[in-house]
């Protein structure tokens, strides 16, 4: 299967209708397999989602072939990702629920993570847990680009924590989030960082 890396250089997350071009360019070359090219689609799903083009997304997931388990861990992870967008996080919970525990037993670290953060944003009433499930998850992970996860797990969770009042706590988080970035982020995820230790140390100057 793919590389994060491969899918990584595809992406930009903050262009998806780029994304969409690359990853349908990408899906036209030779080099890939049957199976890499379905992992593409999945990509490709999840660009067109974030265009908000929600059912055509879903229809894509609905045509991607093979029984590829990766490939069935990034379907469900798409389609939960979907559901929440589209203002269904209930129904999204169950399949990110699946995405996490398959991710799990096939030893894909970077996607149970990315499963378990999803299900935070999903299942609003159990986020903190979830954050906090996926943190430990991450810290344990052999790969380096998974651990990169800990840098946008912990600022999360801060400002979780933060938007709770309880700042201390959200203080160490921060705190936590600049020293992973300082040892795998970029230079934005160092200056976010530093930016959040600021802003939490001033609503702690402030008291209650």
């Amino acid at each position: 299967m793919l590389d994060q890396g491969t899918l990584d250089h595809l992406w930009n997350f903050g262009d998806p209708a780029a994304s969409e071009a690359r990853f349908r360019a990408a899906m036209l070359e030779e080099i890939y397999d049957a199976d890499e090219r379905a992992e593409l689609a999945t990509q490709l799903g999840r660009a067109i989602g974030l265009q908000g083009r929600w059912e055509e997304a879903d229809a894509l997931l609905d045509g991607i072939d093979g029984d590829e388990p990766t490939v069935g861990v990034r379907v469900l992870l798409e389609r939960g990702r979907i559901l929440n967008a589209g203002g269904h996080p209930a129904m999204a919970v169950p399949l990110l629920e699946q995405a996490a525990e398959l991710a799990d037993h096939l030893g894909e670290e970077f996607l149970a993570v990315d499963a378990l953060h999803m299900l935070s944003i999903a299942d609003t009433a159990h986020a903190e847990a979830w954050m906090r499930s996926a943190l430990e998850y991450a810290s344990t992970a052999r790969h380096e680009r998974t651990k990169r996860w800990m840098i946008a797990l912990h600022t999360s969770l801060g400002w979780f924590l933060h938007g709770n009042g309880r700042f201390t706590e959200a203080l160490v988080e921060f705190q936590l989030a600049e020293q992973w970035a300082e040892r795998l982020g970029t230079e934005r995820q160092k200056l976010l960082a530093r930016e959040a230790i600021t802003e939490c140390g001033k609503a702690l100057a402030e008291g209650p």
